[in-house]
């Protein structure tokens, strides 16, 4: 009883971090004309193009990692299973492989569509549902 207790306060602990970072992160979206410019970059003159698309992807990134490992310690993964590609994977190489995969749906998306990516995401989250529940 008191595991189980344990991973769901830790997945609330993670949730709440997550939303906590992410206010942090819009508050700190600078203001152009009364509204916010979310693409401007949040540290004048700093040495990489820190904007909020950016921030935002390395801490969903961070926040999937996190829950990942929640999961495991929740219910380790156990035996690796081969799936449709026919090699073994664990819950880990499974998200490595829907993050490369939806990198390259991005890229792809930029060079054959353009900058427009609200597809590229929805397309890259069908991705990594039949990857997690295919490969």
């Amino acid at each position: 009883m008191a595991g189980t207790h344990r991973w769901q306060t830790a997945l609330a602990v993670v949730v709440v971090v997550f939303l906590i970072a992410t206010g942090l992160l819009v508050s700190a979206v600078p203001l152009k004309d009364g509204a916010r410019d979310w693409f401007a970059p949040l540290a004048a003159g700093g040495w990489m193009a820190w904007t909020f698309p950016t921030a935002a992807f390395f801490l969903t990134i961070l926040a999937l990692l996190s829950l990942m490992a929640v999961w495991e310690y929740a219910s380790p993964g156990g035996h690796p299973r081969v799936g449709i590609l026919r090699f073994e994977t664990t819950r880990g190489d499974r998200l490595f492989v829907s993050l490369l995969g939806s990198a390259f749906i991005h890229l792809a998306w930029l060079g054959l569509v353009g900058p427009g990516l609200w597809w590229a995401l929805a397309l890259s989250v069908v991705y990594a549902i039949a990857v997690f529940r295919y490969v």
